[in-house]
């Protein structure tokens, strides 16, 4: 390896506290699951149903038993409609007596499928085990009473109630574990995870790729002089000047730390990675960031490991070049900050 320093001049939710827990490997008791669940519940709204009956007098039945259960409902009696309507819009609930109707719509390729109660015309063992062969979720007679219809309604709303739960729990979840809350940037686990995988597709490719640190200068100071809400704004500035100065859909920017930050360069050598990492530098020195309306002057120390080629074969590489990286970080930082210092990797060396 070879180095040198470049001296420069001058609203949270109940779902998603549970889910920052998770994500520091806290423990969640099971009482706090059951609160969210049940708080989501309550304020999910109520499922899209659609009503598919050419009877008439069957589905102004239907409709009826259909608004009780609390379901926001529409009807039709055409099935070529009805399927237009699922296309362009979900339904999570589909009451129909129409077999060819459940059929197409199984047959369709979509990510969420509705939950279909199917209204036999005979109220037999044979007819429901038609309605469940062609993709029913539920099936009962047209006679049936309403107690039962009512029951069975009640069910499939809550299903598809509980689904919807899930859906956004695990897009919430996705969101907490890729991104920082604070500056919406990539997450320290999204960088642990995708970082490496960068540095492999580099290796497969024998692409150049570069790996830059950065610290925000005496930070402790800003959050005791000023506050913490103070310092949570100059950190949301800082990720927005840093992803300013970068190519959009190319580099990337992730908070690892409490003021650190990691800045991804694909298809970045050494000198052009230098290049950038000067300018990052420059457009958090020159220009002041701001709380509550106050200037507020901020430097950050940049550390560099940059390689023209990423060679193949290499053990354990993404880890050698975060130490390299964060090794001259250090360097910056202790040799008076405000500065960039840069390591050109060089292959076989541990």
């Amino acid at each position: 390896m070879s180095g040198g320093s470049v001296p420069s001049g001058g609203h949270t939710t109940v779902i998603q506290r549970i889910l920052e827990r998770r994500a520091q490997r806290l423990p969640v008791t099971h009482e706090e699951t059951t609160a969210t669940i049940a708080v989501m519940l309550r304020v999910v709204p109520p499922p899209k149903t659609l009503l598919v009956c050419q009877d008439l007098s069957l589905r102004r039945q239907l409709e009826r038993r259909i608004a009780a259960a609390l379901l926001e409902c529409e009807s039709s009696a055409d099935e070529d409609e009805a399927l237009a309507r699922c296309a362009a819009e979900h339904r999570a609930l589909i009451v129909t007596d129409s077999l060819e109707l459940i059929r197409r719509l199984r047959a369709r390729l979509t990510q969420r499928a509705p939950f279909v109660i199917y209204l036999a015309g005979l109220d037999e063992p044979a007819a429901r085990a038609a309605g469940l062969a062609a993709g029913a979720d539920e099936c009962l007679g047209r006679r049936a009473a309403e107690q039962e219809l009512d029951a069975r309604l009640a069910c499939a709303r809550r299903i598809a109630e509980l689904e919807a739960v899930l859906r956004v729990t695990l897009a919430e979840n996705r969101k907490l574990s890729a991104t920082d809350d604070l500056t919406r940037l990539a997450s320290r686990r999204f960088f642990s995870k995708h970082f490496p995988r960068e540095v492999e597709r580099a290796a497969r490719y024998g692409r150049a790729l570069s790996l830059i640190l950065c610290d925000i200068d005496l930070f402790k100071g800003i959050n005791d002089s000023l506050g913490h809400a103070a310092g949570d704004q100059i950190l949301r500035q800082f990720g927005a000047r840093l992803q300013k100065q970068l190519r959009r859909g190319i580099d990337w920017v992730a908070r690892i730390g409490g003021e650190e930050f990691a800045v991804v360069l694909p298809e970045t050598g050494y000198e052009a990675a230098l290049e950038v990492a000067r300018k990052l530098r420059a457009a958090i020195a020159q220009t002041q960031f701001t709380s509550e309306r106050k200037g507020i002057g901020v430097t950050a120390s940049f550390g560099l490991c940059g390689l023209d080629r990423v060679p193949a074969g290499e053990r354990r590489l993404a880890e050698r070049v975060l130490k390299i990286a964060d090794a001259a970080l250090y360097r910056s930082k202790h040799s008076g900050r405000n500065r960039v210092t840069a390591t050109m990797f060089n292959a076989g060396s541990e």
